[in-house]
């Protein structure tokens, strides 16, 4: 059984928070990351957490909203044969919801062929892709609560020279929590207590 230490991370200047292990190091340490996203890493394992806060796309529909987000990543990152593995139903949070308008979340999860950076295709790692679609209408605001997991490293790819070439090791095997289950539960801790963050005070 993995035993890891965790947090309750303090993002967006603490009016958000949500619940990871600390394994995952900020981003905004070691280089910019834009001011709309918190980003985090683990580089011992090429895993990473990243939480988006995006104006609500209207036209996009609650059901499989996330898968939507989904594609839209992999058209962005040129992406190589992106499969979609899961989708879920609408659920509601009602914790998340603002003004009396109804907070909800959908997910996806994906597997695709990526590169890191700006290295090119023939560098390409084989990652899995958790992705959250916290929808918090009252504030017109769509959250992306997005997981990478690398299932296979190109030995090209600068990340080989760190976590190694070929299959990625079990988190398990590592004494680690599966990245499946970071994502869900980064997704089922996620908290606003201040809502001025999103221009309405209460």
């Amino acid at each position: 059984m993995a035993q890891e230490k965790y947090s309750q991370h303090s993002l967006f200047g603490g009016a958000i928070s949500s619940l990871f292990p600390d394994r995952f190091q900020d981003v905004s340490d070691v280089r910019e990351v834009p001011d709309h996203q918190e980003a985090f890493v683990d580089p011992a394992r090429d895993e990473s957490l990243i939480f988006e806060l995006l104006v609500l796309k209207p036209e996009v529909g609650d059901n499989g909203s996330a898968t939507w987000f989904l594609q839209d990543l992999a058209a962005e990152q040129e992406a190589e044969g992106s499969v979609l593995i899961e989708q879920s139903g609408v659920v509601e949070v009602p914790g998340l919801s603002y003004g009396n308008i109804p907070a909800v979340v959908t997910t996806a999860v994906g597997q695709m062929a990526i590169s890191k950076g700006r290295q090119g295709r023939e560098a390409q790692n084989t990652v899995r892709v958790y992705v959250a679609n916290l929808r918090l209408k009252g504030v017109s605001t769509d959250v992306l609560i997005t997981a990478y997991e690398p299932i296979h490293i190109n030995p090209l790819s600068e990340s080989a020279s760190t976590v190694g070439a070929g299959n990625a090791a079990p988190a398990l095997q590592s004494g680690h929590v599966p990245m499946v289950e970071v994502f869900r539960l980064a997704v089922s801790s996620f908290k606003v207590s201040d809502w001025n963050l999103f221009g309405s005070g209460p």
